[in-house]
């Protein structure tokens, strides 16, 4: 059996770019970086940053085109796709490893708040948030009447 997943966490490294391929279909292409921290051996706050290639393809590219930018965070879920050429001036074989998004989510809105979350399956959640209503006519040191609840 194989299994090939991935989830990442991180943030757009530049705009997403939207092409569309001789037989029409559009793909989207864009470069997370992904944040790890650690303490080392003397304690000490260590952190690296890893940039990964995505690409996304139809309608899921065309969403996280017109709704994310440079900076964006976004979550990701997909598989690992390797691909190999030869490099036209050196004549050496290369290779890379994309990750295929399935799935996306938009984390926030860019200016630190929550803006909602949309995932890249056809469903949404509303970015409406209502703030806890705390209401100021009910003493504290009654207890509730349950049976009051119209509900």
């Amino acid at each position: 059996m194989a299994f090939n997943k991935v989830i990442l966490l991180g943030n757009l490294t530049a705009d997403p770019e939207t092409r569309t391929t001789p037989s029409g279909q559009s793909v989207t292409s864009f470069s997370l970086a992904v944040n790890r921290t650690w303490n080392d051996a003397q304690g000490n706050r260590q952190e690296s940053t890893s940039f990964i290639n995505c690409t996304a393809w139809g309608a899921r590219g065309e969403t996280i085109a017109r709704y994310l930018s440079k900076g964006r965070q976004v979550l990701v879920s997909g598989r690992l796709e390797q691909h190999s050429w030869e490099d036209k001036e050196t004549g050496k074989k290369r290779s890379a490893i994309d990750v295929i998004v399935e799935e996306f989510s938009f984390v926030n809105d860019g200016r630190g708040g929550e803006g909602g979350s949309s995932t890249g399956r056809a469903s949404s959640r509303g970015a409406n948030k209502t703030e806890d209503v705390i209401p100021d006519d009910i003493p504290d040191d009654e207890p509730i009447d349950l049976s009051e609840i119209p509900f």
